[in-house]
C-alpha cells in the first residue's frame, strides 16, 4: 500500500471516529452521566470512553509488515487533555494492553502498546500545567505530532529487526502523523462544541426560569392562592413545553392550564395519588408512568408528570405540577427547571410571610427591618448570575451560594441574637453580589481582629449599615468608592466601625437622621435607624450610634456592643 493511499484511508477512518465521537456525546443516556471531569462515576467513564475509541482506532488502522497503522493516538490524548492523569493513564492502559494483547508476539507490540500508554499520561501531565486552557486544537495538533513522533522513535528502538522496523516507520509516520494529529484536532473541537452547547443551553434554561419568576413574582406577593396560581400557570404554560400546569394547596387544586383541564379543574380536592404522595413526604416525584399519577378519569391525556412541594417556612404549602403527554415528553431539563421555581416561588412565599403586620411586631421589628429587602435587589441579583452562567459558570455556582446565604440571613429572624462571624457572612454575600454587578466600582475593606468571631450581636445589625454604604454612599458616585468594616475589642466591649468614601449625607438631614418618625427621603431609610434604636433598647441610650459625614467625602458610622453571655445564640 502507498503512503498517499494509507493517508486517504485513515483520514476516512478519522472522520468515521469523530462523527462517531459526536453521536454517541449527542445520546441522552451520555448526557445524563454528567461528561465533565468531577467525581469517581464520571472519570470511570471517561475512562472506558476515550479507551473505547483508542481500541477502535486500532480497528480502523491497516495492516502494515506485521504492524497496524493506526489511529489510538487521537483518542488517548484527547482524553488526558480533557479528563487529567487518570483519565489519560486509563485511556491509555486500555488501548494500548488491547493492543498488545491482540499481538502480543508482533514485533512493535511491546513498542506500540508503551508509545499509547506514554502519550495519554504525556496529554494528562499537559491538562495539569495548562487546566482549560488544555483542550485548545493547537496544544492537541502538537502533542498528537510529538506523541506520534516519540512513537516511531519507540519502534525504531525496541523493534528487531531494525531493517523491518525501519521499513516500517518509512511507511507509517506520515499518515500515522497526519491522521492522529487531525484526529486529535477535530476530536478536541467536537468536545469544545458540546460542552459549549450545553452551557447555552443551561444558560437559557436559566434565564428562562428568571424571566417566569419575574413574571410571576407580582401575584405571589398576595400570596398563595386561586388568582395567584392561576396566573402562574399560565405565564410558566405559556414558556415551557409542558402539555399542562398544575398549582395546588394541600387539599384542592388551585389552577390547571392545559390539556386535561376538562376534569382537572381549579376548586376540586386533589384526586392524584402522586400528588398526595408529594405533600405528605416532601420529596419531588418525576415519573413516566401513567398508572403511578393516579388521575381516574379515563381519558386523560397525561402519561407523565413531574411534581414538585411548594414551601412556606419549612412547612409543604402545595405543588407546581408539569404534565406530560404523547405530545410533549417530559425530561431532566424540565425537571430542574421545576426544582429551580418552586425554590424561587419558595423564597417570595416566605417574603410575603415577612410582610405581615402582626409579626413584625411580635418579633420586635426587624421583621420590619427584612421586609425592606428590595425585589429590584434579588433580580438584579438573578441577572448577574444568569450573565456568568456562560462565561464563567464557576463564579456565577459561587454567587449563587452567596445570594442563597443572604437570603437564608435575612429570612431567619428565629434567632434575636447571633454570632458575629455569622453577620459577616452576611456582609460578605452581600458585597460579593454587588461587586459582581458594578466591578471595580465597588471595593470593600474589612479588618476584624481575631477572637471577635464568637461575639453575640443582634441579627441585622451591620449588614443594613454596609447596604446603606453601598446604596446611598458608593453608587451615587460616578466612579465608585470603598466600604470599610473594622471590629476590634476594647475594654471588654466590641467596637464596630463602618464607613466609606462616597457622596456623604446632606448636612440637613443628618442631625435628623436617627430620630424616630416616618421616612422622608431616600436617606432616611429604616435600616440605619432600626439598627440605632435596637441598640438602644437592648443595651441603653449609650449604645446608639455615632455618625460623622461630610458631604462629598464619606461617612462613618460607629458604635459599641457590651459582651453579654446570656445573649450567646444556640448553635444552629
Amino acid at each position: 500500500m502507498s503512503i498517499l493511499t494509507l493517508i486517504a484511508t485513515l483520514l476516512k477512518h478519522v472522520g468515521l471516529l469523530v462523527a462517531g465521537a459526536y453521536v454517541l456525546l449527542s445520546l441522552s443516556p451520555v448526557q445524563e452521566m454528567n461528561f465533565n471531569r468531577r467525581g469517581l462515576k464520571n472519570r470511570l467513564f471517561m475512562i472506558l470512553f476515550f479507551g473505547f475509541l483508542g481500541v477502535l482506532g486500532t480497528y480502523s488502522g491497516n495492516a502494515i509488515f506485521d504492524s497496524i497503522a493506526n489511529l489510538r493516538a487521537m483518542a488517548v490524548i484527547t482524553g488526558g487533555l480533557f479528563g487529567g492523569p487518570v483519565v489519560g493513564l486509563g485511556a491509555g492502559l486500555i488501548a494500548g494492553g488491547h493492543r498488545f494483547l491482540i499481538d502480543p508476539w508482533g514485533f512493535s507490540a511491546l513498542a506500540c502498546s508503551m508509545a499509547t500508554l506514554l502519550e495519554g499520561l504525556m496529554a494528562g501531565a499537559v491538562q495539569v500545567k495548562l487546566q482549560d486552557r488544555a483542550m485548545r486544537w493547537q496544544v492537541a495538533l502538537v502533542l498528537a505530532l510529538i506523541g506520534e513522533s516519540m512513537h516511531m522513535g519507540m519502534v525504531l528502538v525496541l523493534s528487531q529487526p531494525l531493517e523491518e522496523a525501519i521499513a516500517l516507520v518509512r511507511v507509517i509516520m506520515l499518515p500515522m502523523l497526519i491522521g492522529n494529529s487531525l484526529g486529535a484536532v477535530l476530536f478536541v473541537h467536537v468536545i469544545n462544541s458540546i460542552q459549549d452547547f450545553r452551557e447555552r443551553k443551561a444558560s437559557d434554561q436559566t434565564q428562562k426560569i428568571f424571566d417566569i419568576t419575574n413574571t410571576t413574582v407580582a401575584y405571589l406577593r398576595a400570596g398563595l392562592n386561586a388568582q395567584s396560581a392561576q396566573a402562574m400557570a399560565e405565564v410558566i404554560h405559556d414558556r415551557l413545553p409542558v402539555a399542562a400546569v398544575s398549582v395546588t394547596d394541600t387539599r384542592t387544586v388551585l389552577a390547571h392550564v392545559g390539556e386535561g383541564d376538562d376534569h382537572h379543574l381549579p376548586g376540586r380536592p386533589l384526586v392524584t395519588r402522586a400528588t398526595k404522595q408529594v405533600i405528605a413526604s416532601g420529596e419531588q416525584i418525576f415519573t413516566r408512568d401513567k398508572d403511578l399519577i393516579g388521575c381516574s378519569h379515563h381519558c386523560c391525556p397525561l402519561t407523565s408528570a413531574i411534581i414538585v412541594p411548594l414551601r412556606k417556612g419549612g412547612a409543604i404549602v402545595g405543588t407546581l405540577k408539569f404534565y406530560g403527554s404523547p405530545s410533549y415528553e417530559m425530561n431532566k431539563i424540565l425537571f430542574e427547571v421545576a426544582k429551580g421555581l418552586t425554590d424561587l416561588f419558595s423564597i417570595q412565599l416566605e417574603l410575603e410571610d415577612i410582610q405581615v403586620k402582626d409579626r413584625l411586631l411580635a418579633h420586635a421589628e426587624i421583621r420590619h427591618l427584612q421586609a425592606q429587602i428590595n425585589p429590584h435587589f434579588l433580580f438584579n441579583s438573578l441577572n448577574t448570575i444568569a450573565s456568568f452562567c456562560r462565561t464563567a459558570p464557576d463564579r456565577a455556582r459561587e454567587l449563587i451560594l452567596d445570594l442563597s446565604l443572604y437570603m437564608r440571613k435575612n429570612l431567619d429572624s428565629s434567632r434575636g441574637f447571633i454570632r458575629l462571624a455569622d453577620e459577616l457572612a452576611q456582609v460578605n454575600s452581600y458585597l460579593a453580589i454587588e461587586q459582581a454587578r458594578f466591578g471595580d466600582c465597588i471595593r470593600s475593606r474589612i479588618e476584624v481582629e481575631p477572637g471577635c468571631e464568637d461575639w453575640p450581636i443582634p441579627s441585622l445589625i451591620i449588614q443594613p449599615l454596609v447596604e446603606n454604604a453601598v446604596k446611598h454612599g458608593l453608587r451615587t458616585r460616578e466612579d465608585g468608592g470603598t466600604v470599610g468594616l473594622t471590629i476590634c475589642q476594647k475594654n471588654g466591649e466590641l467596637q464596630v466601625t463602618v464607613f466609606d468614601d462616597g457622596s456623604g449625607i446632606p448636612e440637613d438631614l443628618l442631625s435628623s437622621l436617627l430620630e424616630r418618625r416616618a421616612m422622608e427621603s431616600q436617606y432616611d431609610g429604616i435600616g440605619l435607624r432600626n439598627s440605632h434604636h435596637r441598640l438602644e433598647q437592648i443595651y441603653g441610650t449609650e449604645y446608639g450610634m455615632q455618625i460623622d459625614s461630610i458631604a462629598g467625602q464619606g461617612t462613618t458610622i460607629s458604635f459599641s456592643i457590651p459582651y453579654r453571655e446570656e445573649m450567646l445564640p444556640l448553635a444552629s
